[in-house]
């Protein structure tokens, strides 16, 4: 794996644990809240009214063994928008593992290169440090591998505890739920070693558990994410797994089989379980969804299809696919996959060939709901989660409609979220948010963007003081719905 090193926290443990704990993946030690930020560019829009939400790993303590960015602590940085004011907050989820090491003071788990969920005697820690899901006016920290649901103020970023949705469905969620912003209902799934080797579910805007059935798999896989309709939820079966052997040693490892189809399962939102139809596909790994909705009898899904790996005569190359995904060294192309769930048809096509393009936001008030516009990350193609910068596209056609980048070799931009204006005319009428942290310059800044324009560059630029490691996802709640959570 490619990574990129900076002078600063070269070994912020005092001794080298590989390249992704170093430069700019190292960790912070503060936690921080600031006001009256030093403005570089523009001025922060009044009509920009909400908090932009970035998730990442932050490690408290020096691991175990080697390290890999799922292994570190959940952190959240925040960007709070209040009638043209800005406050910045920065602080760790207070999870069970968190929790245990800091009264301990040490690392007291194992990271997923030297262990596998499960082991009593190397236990591998639920980080809560993958995504970020706005419901009922708090944000949810979730974890890729299946954890807990932690609870977070999304204005002071305390932690409020576990979700007791997700508790009372007797299992865990992965990091990829969905929010219907209309319905104020989140689907979610899980997925782990045992039969029927996942669950789907869907929590109410009450906050209570609606709907939970097992999903039964030909054996455990590794699904990332999921979509939402209006009226279905789609579930992913890949291709790519645990290597069983390696599991059956308790390692974790994971193999790509280019021989089998990818499936997706749709389901009624509150489908019962042998309800689900499977629709197969070319094989292919797919980390992220864009958005999904419903043409007639299409289900209609877009996404970040991560191409497979080519050998010299341009089979697909397991080996290396399999390697790639493991190491989030991201060559993805913007697609498209549409069932139909009346004739069984179903149809695929690549929609812009051009651009790795990956880590995708739309306008969150049309989840399930059909999206003209995306919004994703130039990501690089040879150094892991460097984010050179933001780019629209049309969802329809595929035309790259413009993009950003103030330096396309040092520029490392967080996953971008569109924000709607106050009393938006237009789908598109709004902001697109992001951190950007520039290794040549050592600064950290908050970039604001018209999100019909991106090419002009930031609207606004607010330089923050402190850097923020290298991350993961994202999100926006819109001051309207954290009011939910204050009623």
């Amino acid at each position: 794996m490619n990574t990129r090193t900076s002078p600063e926290n070269l070994a912020p443990f005092g001794e080298d644990h590989g390249p992704l704990l170093t430069g700019v993946y190292a960790p912070v030690a503060e936690e921080l809240a600031l006001k009256d930020l030093k403005l570089l560019k523009g001025a922060i829009p009044t009509n920009l009214n909400g908090v932009y939400l970035r998730a990442g790993p932050n490690a408290r303590y020096a691991p175990n063994g080697r390290y890999h960015p799922f292994d570190g602590d959940g952190m959240v940085h925040a960007a709070h928008f209040e009638n043209g004011h800005l406050t910045y907050r920065n602080r760790w989820v207070q999870t069970e593992g968190f929790v245990e090491e800091q009264q301990v003071g040490k690392s007291t788990h194992f990271g997923i290169r030297e262990t596998l969920k499960g082991r009593p005697d190397k236990r591998l820690k639920d980080t809560a440090n993958t995504d970020l899901v706005g419901h009922r006016g708090r944000a949810l920290a979730l974890w890729y591998m299946s954890g807990d649901a932690y609870e977070i103020d999304p204005i002071t970023l305390e932690t409020l505890g576990k979700s007791t949705a997700i508790s009372h469905s007797g299992g865990k969620i992965s990091a990829h739920a969905k929010v219907d912003e209309i319905t104020e209902e989140m689907m979610f799934f899980d997925y782990g070693n045992d039969a029927p080797y996942m669950h789907y579910g869907v929590v109410g805007a009450d906050g209570q558990l609606k709907h939970h059935v097992p999903i039964d798999l030909p054996g455990p896989r590794l699904p990332h994410d999921m979509a939402v309709t209006e009226h279905y939820s789609v579930l992913h079966d890949l291709p790519l797994f645990h290597d069983h052997e390696a599991m059956a040693l308790g390692r974790h490892k994971i193999q790509f089989h280019p021989e089998m189809s990818s499936r997706f399962g749709v389901i009624a939102r509150f489908g019962a379980a042998d309800s689900i139809r499977w629709f197969s596909f070319t094989p292919c790994y797919l980390y992220h969804v864009v958005n999904a909705w419903e043409e007639g009898d299409w289900v209609v899904m877009v996404g970040c299809r991560y191409m497979p790996a080519l050998d010299a005569l341009g089979n697909i190359d397991a080996q290396r696919t399999a390697k790639d995904v493991a190491e989030l060294v991201m060559h993805a192309r913007l697609w498209v996959w549409k069932m139909n769930m009346k004739t069984g048809e179903t149809a695929e096509h690549v929609l812009n060939t051009q651009h790795n393009a990956e880590f995708p936001s739309y306008n969150g008030r049309l989840t399930g709901r059909k999206t003209r516009f995306g919004y994703l990350v130039d990501h690089s193609e040879t150094v892991t989660l460097q984010w050179a910068g933001v780019r629209k596209f049309d969802l329809e056609t595929g035309a790259d409609l413009g993009g950003w980048s103030d330096d396309a070799q040092h520029s490392w931009y967080s996953e971008p979220w569109f924000a709607e204006a106050d009393a938006p005319q237009a789908e598109d009428d709004g902001y697109l948010i992001s951190f950007q942290w520039n290794d040549a310059l050592q600064r950290q800044t908050l970039d604001i963007f018209d999100a019909r324009d991106l090419a002009c560059g930031p609207v606004a630029q607010v330089e923050l003081p402190q850097r923020l490691p290298a991350g993961f996802h994202a999100c926006w709640i819109e001051r309207d719905r954290l009011a939910l959570g204050r009623r």
